[in-house]
């Protein structure tokens, strides 16, 4: 939090953040945060680590009452503003919170909890009134900085704990790999309860010096107007949002198209993550905008951790290699670490990995190994120096006949046929092979498909023990806020 506020006093007259059509200095972001810190301080001289809980639309406000929680000492615990109540009083519940900030829109959602509940409720409206400064405590690193939950796929979402030191190194990590500078301007369309949106894109940025421009919602003509107005430069988005750009695309003319395409040309940076980039989403990407997509690879509890370079080959289907500082290893189910090509769980270690599972402590001491390594869940191999994703070892693993089958590799496959615009695949319990394949189809017409006729082309990519054995067409794949397939309802829709 240190570096950031210095940073920021550093660049105080330069624009940190446009939203809701305003401007704001770095000179501003300070100021405000000063003054939410100091209504967050009515007696007492530090939060120790108080969690404060906020539902705050992406922007200037957002960001604000970020760093005021962070500057009185307390733990930052972004709500998802797309959740219903019951997933937001378990958050509430489970850290702990004892003072929860809330936008106007989001008020009546949260009264019945607020009602029930001993907790401090402030409306954001209440904080625009100017507090009298105070003094504001000082925050040693190893403090706990923010609570962010995870999705929750393969249980309850448990709280990802990082502190101010394991948030500095995410970040530090990050702008050094992807060459971040005061001059960079980035747009976020990102939910910001993910790592993604919070880290990589906003904290980013504002570590700099650049320009972070804010949209409520994603909406493809905002957006592409937005990134071709000669602003922006970088943009980080999660697969399916390229994916919505692209039809969105293919829709306009061929003057918007020449237009679209050399605006899009010039800029810096293009970032794919939070899912498995499918290498057609990849292609057809660079075809319309010219620029190659980065792609890379973390989680809530590691932050980032591999990625392709930001100056030289970006290999389709590959996440690259370990960011500095950063210790990767691949090992099989005994542990024991395996060698190119063979494939196993992805097990990291190093200043950005996160401190421990909010009052979970069974769950912290599985989730490593004797010897320190994190336990990703994530299965890959090393091809040629670049890791490549084989899926999550949960839901992405299919164990059918013996064989070990990769569902992304399978995904990868379906989508080059000419009738399939997106899918999923899943394994579905088995007596018999233990699981046998499942695919989720999404078609690009209403025109039936051939089962046998595609059954006898995937015969030609696959080995038959890949091959699925059952399909579902759906009009569209369950997906979480960040756009990634939940494969967990997917399975369940099978069975079902």
């Amino acid at each position: 939090m240190l570096q950031l506020i210095e940073n920021a006093i550093h660049h105080s007259e330069r624009t940190a953040i446009i939203s809701d059509g305003c401007e704001y200095s770095y000179g501003d972001l300070l100021l405000a945060s000063e003054q939410i810190a100091s209504t967050l301080l009515p007696q007492e001289q530090d939060l120790s680590e108080a969690r404060v809980a906020f539902m705050v639309a992406p922007g200037f406000d957002y960001v604000k009452v970020q760093w005021a929680i962070w500057r009185a000492g307390g733990i930052a615990v972004p709500l998802s503003l797309s959740n219903p109540l019951p997933a937001q009083e378990y958050v509430l519940e489970d850290a702990g919170c004892s003072t929860l900030i809330a936008d106007e829109q989001y008020s009546s959602l949260l009264k019945p909890y607020v009602d029930k509940a001993d907790i401090r409720f402030i409306n954001t409206a209440e904080l625009s009134s100017k507090a009298d400064p105070t003094h504001l405590p000082d925050i040693a690193q190893d403090r706990r900085a923010m609570i962010i939950y995870t999705s929750g796929t393969t249980g309850k979402p448990k709280g990802v704990v990082t502190t101010h030191q394991n948030i500095t190194s995410q970040i530090a990590t990050l702008v050094k790999a992807w060459a971040w500078s005061a001059t960079d301007c980035i747009l976020n369309v990102l939910p910001l309860h993910h790592v993604h949106g919070v880290i990589n894109v906003v904290s980013c940025a504002l570590w700099s010096g650049a320009c972070c421009v804010f949209v409520k919602r994603f909406e493809p003509t905002q957006v592409l107007t937005l990134l071709t107005g000669g602003k922006i430069n970088v943009f980080m988005a999660v697969p399916t949002i390229y994916y919505k750009l692209i039809n969105h695309w293919s829709g306009l003319t061929t003057k918007e198209h020449k237009r679209i395409k050399k605006a899009l040309s010039q800029f810096r940076l293009m970032v794919s993550g939070s899912a498995a980039l499918p290498v057609s989403v990849m292609e057809e990407w660079e075809a319309i905008s010219g620029q190659r997509l980065l792609e890379r690879y973390g989680m809530t509890e590691i932050g980032m951790a591999i990625s392709n370079p930001y100056s030289g080959e970006r290999r389709a289907g590959h996440i690259g290699q370990a960011l500095p500082g950063v210790q990767i290893r691949i090992v099989d189910e005994h542990g024991a670490e395996v060698g190119t090509p063979n494939s196993g769980e992805i097990q990291v270690k190093g200043p950005t990995v996160f401190k421990e599972y909010w009052n979970k402590p069974e769950a912290t001491r599985k989730g490593f190994t004797l010897d320190g390594w994190f336990r990703t869940g994530d299965m890959a191999c090393l091809n040629e120096g670049s890791y490549r994703i084989l899926g999550r070892m949960s839901v992405d693993i299919i164990k059918s006949g013996g064989y070990k089958i990769s569902a992304l590799e399978i995904e990868e496959v379906l989508r080059t046929h000419p009738a399939i615009s997106d899918c999923g695949v899943v394994g579905i319990p088995d007596p018999e092979w233990d699981e046998i394949i499942g695919a989720s189809l999404i078609l690009k017409t209403a025109d039936p498909i051939d089962f046998q006729a595609l059954k006898v082309w995937l015969k030609e990519r696959l080995p038959a023990y890949k091959i699925p054995r059952k399909y579902m067409i759906q009009q569209d794949l369950p997906r979480n806020a960040m756009g990634k397939v939940t494969k967990k309802e997917l399975k369940a829709l099978f069975t079902d």
